[in-house]
């Protein structure tokens, strides 16, 4: 009996070795080589972006990082303690740590993700003090041009906890840089590459043997680069005209594509200091700044379009018949136009007579169009303007634009104001640019860009992608050429922006003064070149004061820029 339980236990005592040594013999091969190889990630360089013409927008240059592995969350409190005095870490940054390590505790924990080279030789010298720790070179976003590029190529910043709980960032790890505003942002499947991993080996309480592993490293996927359409000269040049003592956007398009050849928001900021993390005092100072550089004037902010917007009324009235490109309204203006208990005033004190459509554009006489709007009707004016999509977003592929404001319909006045809250009188301000309608510099843009593109709206796009089109109105030839004639007499002598006007070269567009009942007035002016076949839009917008032939001077100086033409006389002389 005893001879047959031996027997059995022996048979059970090999069948346990050939099983161990045999059939899990790989398993446990791996087991013992991942105890003894710990994994170092390798960041991956982001793609860089270019402009249209090859030239640099972000690239990367080296810099350092410093992580370090720990066997639990004290381990990893008490070696931070250590460091602290020589990393200069604060409480911030050690909870940072302590976050990024219950994440993903298998895998370094990234103390330092930009370190200067004077903290780098420090810790050399007392690598054996820290054998835990682990530096090691990685990509670093810069942008050569700084603020001039900011407004749309955004920033890199460390991957936050929040961005870690969203699905589209779930193959992310903590420690990890992704776009977090602009091109940056929108782009950042594109960008953003495929991390690689070092092995390295260590003993059994995880220090480092040998600084290479058995197992090949897997080398870092560096991203494609991202070609854009900006022209980045020309961004350069729209940036020198604002300077440091204007404020407000501007928008260049090429209208046959929509592409984007230019886009600021003044003032900027530089993105190489968010990078890595926003230094707490310049955060603070771009806070206070009562300009708000770190709204986007451009794509974010939206204003009154004033008399820019006189653009959509003509056209509204012309599809909707109401108006013959002969006609004349039947009150002419004398200064001002009476309706019901209220005197609507036109900008010109003296009036401008008895106006055809064409005349009403080119002196963008109040008094017209005030006219015009009630023989639209308001119903017809909201859907009319609806139509031309100055509800929507111009669809810029850039995360942060603000959506426009105007009327969804009739009912918008009543719940706001109540049944009885408001009058017809809400049309006369429409028709001119004001009331219910706020718009951003981008979509004024993308406007005037169907007008120029004979009702074709594009899609604006910084990046190269497919473009989008999409038919907006539709205008007679004869109709069209009114208008045209219209916004190319606002440019001549006097024009309301006629000292704008470059020799040799006919321009389009409209200037506007838009009320703000924050202070003062803004200035706008939407134009675009060669008047008879386009191949620019410019929209500028100026903030506070600033009337609307100033923002026409630098539109016309960006179009001559653009087209090789100038100097234009005017901008230099008031520059």
């Amino acid at each position: 009996m005893s001879s047959m339980a031996l027997a059995i236990g022996f048979v059970l005592l090999v069948g346990a070795f050939f099983k161990t040594q045999v059939i899990q013999y790989k398993q446990y091969v791996m087991q013992s080589e991942e105890n003894r190889l710990r994994p170092i990630p390798l960041p991956a360089p982001r793609g860089i972006i270019y402009d249209r013409h090859g030239e640099v927008i972000a690239e990367n240059l080296p810099a350092y990082s410093v992580s370090i592995t720990a066997p639990s969350v004290d381990s990893l409190r008490s070696a931070l303690a250590q460091l602290a005095p020589t990393l200069q870490l604060g409480q911030n940054d050690i909870n940072k740590a302590i976050s990024r390590y219950r994440r993903a505790p298998t895998r370094p924990t990234v103390i330092l993700p930009d370190a200067t080279i004077d903290i780098v030789s420090v810790l050399e010298e007392h690598r054996l003090d820290f054998p835990r720790l682990i530096i090691q070179s990685v990509p670093k976003r810069y942008y050569p041009d700084g603020p001039v590029v900011a407004s749309f190529v955004g920033y890199t910043g460390e991957i936050t906890e929040s961005d870690l709980n969203d699905p589209k960032y779930a193959s992310y790890k903590p420690g990890q840089q992704i776009g977090k505003a602009g091109l940056e942002k929108q782009y950042e499947p594109i960008l953003h590459g495929k991390e690689g991993v070092r092995f390295d080996e260590v003993d059994a309480r995880g220090r480092p043997v040998r600084g290479e592993g058995p197992r090949p490293d897997l080398s870092a996927e560096g991203a494609p680069p991202l070609y854009t359409n900006i022209d980045l000269d020309l961004q350069k040049f729209t940036v020198g005209l604002f300077a440091d003592s204007l404020q407000g956007g501007a928008v260049a398009i090429d209208p046959n594509t929509g592409e984007v050849l230019a886009l600021y928001s003044a003032p900027s900021w530089d993105p190489n200091k968010f990078t890595g993390g926003i230094p707490v005092e310049y955060y603070k100072k771009l806070l206070d700044d009562k300009r708000r550089p770190l709204v986007n004037k451009a794509i974010q902010g939206t204003y009154p379009p004033g008399s820019t917007f006189k653009l959509a009324t003509s056209i509204i009235g012309l599809e909707e018949g109401v108006v013959g490109v002969d006609d004349h309204m039947p009150v002419p203006c004398t200064g001002g136009y009476q309706f019901g208990n209220r005197y609507f005033r036109c900008w010109e004190k003296k009036g401008h007579g008895s106006l055809s459509l064409e005349g009403a554009i080119k002196h963008s006489c109040d008094v017209y169009f005030y006219q015009l709007g009630l023989k639209i009707g308001l119903a017809r004016f909201i859907a009319g303007g609806i139509s031309l999509t100055m509800r929507d977003k111009s669809g810029i592929d850039l995360p942060e634009e603000t959506q426009a404001r105007w009327p969804y319909a009739i009912d918008y006045y009543n719940k706001k104001y109540g049944a009885r809250g408001w009058s017809n009188a809400e049309t006369l301000n429409l028709a001119i640019g004001q009331g219910a309608n706020s718009q951003t510099v981008v979509n004024m843009a993308k406007l005037y860009s169907a007008f120029a593109a004979k009702g074709m709206a594009p899609r604006p796009e910084i990046a190269h992608l497919v473009p989008q089109r999409k038919q907006v109105f539709t205008l007679t030839s004869l109709q069209d050429s009114v208008v045209l004639e219209g916004l190319k007499a606002v440019l001549e002598a006097g024009g309301t922006a006629g000292a704008s006007a470059i020799q040799g070269l006919t321009l389009a567009g409209k200037t506007g003064t838009a009320q703000n009942t924050g202070g003062d007035d803004h200035g706008w002016f939407v134009g675009f070149a060669p008047a008879d076949k386009p191949k620019i839009v410019v929209a500028v917008l100026l903030e506070f004061g600033l009337h609307g032939s100033r923002a026409a001077h630098i539109a016309s100086a960006i179009i001559g820029h653009f087209l090789k033409v100038g100097p234009i006389k005017a901008v230099m002389d008031e520059g």
